[in-house]
């Protein structure tokens, strides 16, 4: 399969690239330098995530999209999800996946609110969060088979395996999730329909 892999040298976008080709899939990744390790089935595309025609270049011919875009205190995410979304769109691509955050799942202690806006999450700043929710209401408008990842607090490690996934939820006393895990669950997500146009919870 050909994918387009958006965030390619991030910690999750990395192990997700690392999954996909060690698969044999064709990765097409944009970065703004060749950071990346050359690999016969890897296609560096330099350009700049929120440039219009460097998204589609990137889109153009795959299948399915990854994005890891991190927020990093940039509006970078939500200036790259509309156009994302409009290259899907115009390309007839409907399968992408991206990684999110907790902050945007639905409060337990809230009904009716996000966990960043009900008082589940202990986080005080709130600007990665509000960066994710634009990207998750773009996606609730669109009709393309979106599904967003959104592991709780992500410290650095392999995939262990033990991990727990609810819909639209953190999974109850989820504390963490590793990189590792966070990359193989949503690698896995290609094959999967159990979370498609919701957000995944995912924590130990």
């Amino acid at each position: 399969m050909k994918l387009a892999l958006f965030g390619a040298t991030g910690r999750v976008g990395s192990e997700i690239l690392k999954r996909a080709l060690a698969d044999g899939h064709h990765v097409k990744a944009l970065v703004r330098s060749e950071k990346l390790e050359a690999h016969p089935n890897l296609e560096m595309i330099i350009g700049d995530v929120r440039n219009a025609e460097d998204v589609e270049k990137t889109i153009i011919g795959t299948s399915a999209i990854f994005s890891a875009i991190g927020t990093d205190r940039t509006t970078t995410l939500s200036e790259a999800a509309p156009l994302i979304v409009n290259a899907m769109e115009k390309n007839g691509i409907e399968r992408v996946i991206t990684i999110g955050t907790a902050g945007i799942l639905d409060s337990r202690l809230s009904p009716g609110l996000l966990r960043y806006e009900g008082g589940d999450s202990k986080r005080k700043l709130t600007f990665a969060a509000e960066e994710h929710e634009s990207v998750y209401r773009l996606f609730e408008k669109t009709s393309l088979q979106w599904t967003i990842v959104c592991p709780t607090y992500l410290p650095d490690g392999e995939a262990r395996g033990n991990y727990r996934a609810e819909k639209d939820l953190l999974p109850e006393e989820g504390k963490e999730i590793t990189v590792g895990d966070t990359a193989e669950f949503a690698y896995r997500q290609l094959e999967s329909l159990e979370f498609i146009q919701s957000r995944a919870g995912l924590a130990y």
